[in-house]
């Protein structure tokens, strides 16, 4: 089955990449278990050198490369080219805090010496998904190159051009060897991959279904691997939220990308004194947003990434109506071409109405309201997932009581949607999965952490 590159806007096919059998699989991992033997020897300056190098050619040819995402995935052209000028960031980062991160730490012990030292896995397998087709690959990539690692790139069947493309930006790197390496394989064939002698290590972002498969698998060989799984991150409004703030930044955090992202804001708590408000208002912002080209810069909503992503969206839409969920903006499937799917608001919801009880991964935000903070809080973590949450008050203090010691998540925001950042650990518990990306912690996930001892 080839890896199919369609444009969810026209639904035309913009190019087939067939898939790679075993001896190109053979061939690209011993090539790769190569280039991880020279690339461990580098020096810290030379491996930033070549992040660097690598975000300045992607900064370089933003227009392309945002315009492939756009063009392959339907992510509307400015948000495309802010995810680009986010790998840039993002490698830049880890250019100038490799050596910080990597420096061996003293402790003092009876030994003449003693310390904990970093030292790379070897070739790291990422699976990756589609929703942030540079990103994704670049939050893991970064850090794990930046350490001595070398990576091996299983991309989402419907976006090989962006696979395609961040290997060339990532062979203008200037090093000797190749330090990404694409393998357009059935899912069929990830198991015997993950096992084979020349991966060391596996990162997964994707289902909480897929995640299990993959941790089993890496269990039974005795492999590292980090989970970034799906999310039904909670926002709560609390009564005296600067409702002006808490409305633009559910919008941006439920539509960014539309909708599909796994810390999108997907369930909205809101306390019953700003209800009715905090709804009107939603509503309104929600519908003068303008869904269309992905490519137009007017455009906020562009179509979704496939079409049988389209329908699962509306079968969750829709059985939650038959549950007894109000609609007061969307709901249904447009007329024409492309995989479009309007922004959507529901109230009247309970919680085991698909809208809330499943990730719902497009344009709808299901809206509940509660009587107090602990309720609200109660009702945040009343999911099985554990990925992101956000608190809108203007009471600081609580804010942070809520985000550090109540909400049970892996990133928790005040007065902010949730999104990933170099400089912070990305990850989430339960469901959502295990481990971390970005930051130090991030960088350590796939090293060697060894300890040396000198009498």
């Amino acid at each position: 089955m080839p890896f199919i590159s369609r444009n969810p806007y026209t639904e035309e096919v913009l190019r087939e990449y067939p898939s790679h059998d075993w001896d190109t699989i053979e061939a690209r991992l011993a090539a790769a278990r190569l280039a991880f033997l020279r690339w461990r020897e580098t020096t810290y300056a030379e491996r930033a050198r070549v992040l660097h190098e690598i975000a300045t050619a992607l900064r370089e040819d933003l227009e392309t490369y945002a315009t492939t995402i756009t063009q392959e995935m339907g992510k509307p052209i400015k948000q495309a080219r802010a995810e680009i000028e986010k790998c840039a960031r993002g490698l830049d980062y880890f250019a100038d805090n490799l050596d910080r991160m990597l420096q061996p730490i003293e402790v003092e012990t009876e030994a003449h010496k003693s310390y904990i030292a970093f030292q790379p896995l070897g070739v790291i397998l990422a699976i990756m998904p589609w929703n942030f087709p540079f990103w994704q690959a670049v939050r893991f990539a970064a850090p794990a190159i930046a350490a001595g690692n070398v990576v091996v790139l299983k991309p989402a069947p419907n976006t090989p051009n962006c696979a395609v493309m961040l290997r060339d930006a990532f062979d203008q790197g200037g090093s000797e060897e190749s330090l990404l390496y694409n393998l357009f394989v059935e899912v069929e064939m990830i198991p015997d991959i993950i096992r084979h002698p020349a991966i060391a290590a596996v990162t997964f972002t994707g289902s909480t279904r897929a995640g299990r498969e993959v941790a089993r698998i890496a269990g039974e060989s005795l492999k590292k691997c980090v989970l970034e799984l799906g999310g039904s991150d909670a926002a709560i409004i609390l009564p005296d939220a600067d409702l002006d703030r808490a409305v633009a930044q559910c919008l941006f955090g439920r539509y960014q990308n539309t909708g599909q992202s796994c810390i999108a804001m997907k369930r909205f708590i809101v306390d019953s004194l700003v209800y009715d408000e905090f709804v009107e208002r939603f509503v309104e912002q929600s519908r003068a947003l303008r869904m269309g080209d992905p490519m137009d810069e007017e455009t906020d909503i562009g179509p979704l990434a496939r079409a049988d992503l389209r329908e699962n969206l509306h079968r969750q839409v829709q059985e939650s109506i038959e549950m007894g969920a109000e609609v007061h903006l969307g709901g249904a499937i447009p007329d024409g071409r492309g995989y479009f799917y309007p922004p959507t608001v529901l109230t009247n919801i309970s919680p085991a109405m698909p809208v809330w009880a499943e990730e719902t991964f497009g344009p709808v935000a299901p809206i509940m309201p509660v009587n107090s903070r602990y309720e609200a809080v109660q009702v945040a973590n009343a999911t099985r997932y554990g990925l992101g949450a956000s608190v809108f008050t203007e009471n600081l203090r609580l804010g942070e009581d809520i985000a550090r010691n109540r909400l049970e998540v892996g990133n928790a925001f005040v007065n902010h949607y949730v999104f990933s950042d170099p400089r912070l650990p990305f990850g989430g518990v339960r469901e959502s999965g295990f481990g971390r990306e970005l930051s130090v912690f991030g960088l350590r996930e796939f090293v060697n952490i060894k300890t040396v001892y000198i009498t």
